[in-house]
């Protein structure tokens, strides 16, 4: 007998990469645009600390996030005793891993976008009374909409497929906290290969569509 496919995981994961996304994609403009505009020495140690989440395995980004957010730890317990809300073993749990991991993608291409743009033009504007604020978001942001939108893609493709950290600190609970990855990972635990190829299709699928708009985008920009 065949066996129907469940959607909410594909449903909740998009729920999480969409919260995470928006989240990164703000706090990723802001941190590039004022990170770019430090002293060379000051803006390396902060790239440093801000990417980091790049290269560490997200197990590792799980745990420490435990560490912070578990109900025995300070803010946890602090969410938990006030307003007896649990932050992790939750599906909207898994937004916090799921942000942690993609932010470093979305702050490293609007910093590349934000240094490629040429001064000069904010300059003249300043010299027509224009006030910072105006020149940020009518001629910084859409001058560097390419690479802003290429960034939001990445993040909301790496927030998607995200599986250590979210697995650590939202777990698995079928209708719950299951995603595409963590529901990929239980089939094939119990040998369930036939739904587990189908999860597997399906995120080909999605990744297939993010990097075709990523080229488009690229195509884009160097048209």
């Amino acid at each position: 007998m065949e066996q129907t496919l469940d959607l909410y995981p594909l449903y909740n994961s998009v729920r999480v990469a969409l919260i995470a996304t928006a989240a990164v994609f703000f706090a990723g403009i802001g941190t590039a645009y004022y990170v770019s505009r430090l002293p060379r020495m000051l803006k390396g140690v902060l790239d440093v600390v801000l990417t980091i989440p790049l290269v560490l395995p997200p197990t590792v980004i799980g745990y420490l996030l435990l560490r912070i957010l578990g109900p025995h730890r300070p803010v946890g317990a602090f969410f938990l005793e006030h307003f007896d809300l649990r932050l992790t073993m939750t599906w909207w749990s898994a937004v916090f891993a799921t942000a942690a991991v993609s932010f470093p993608l979305m702050y490293r291409t609007c910093r590349g976008a934000f240094e490629s743009f040429d001064g000069n033009i904010g300059n003249a504007a300043r010299t027509l009374g224009l006030s910072d604020t105006y020149i940020f978001w009518r001629i910084r942001i859409p001058l560097c909409r390419q690479g802003i939108i290429a960034g939001l893609v990445l993040a909301f493709a790496r927030a998607l497929g995200e599986y250590g950290a979210t697995s650590m600190i939202s777990g698995y609970t079928p209708g719950e906290t299951a995603t595409i990855s963590t529901t990929v990972y239980q089939l094939w635990r119990t040998e369930n290969d036939d739904l587990a190829v189908k999860w597997v299709l399906i995120n080909l699928l999605i990744s297939f569509a993010v990097l075709l708009v990523i080229n488009l985008l690229e195509r884009k920009r160097k048209t």
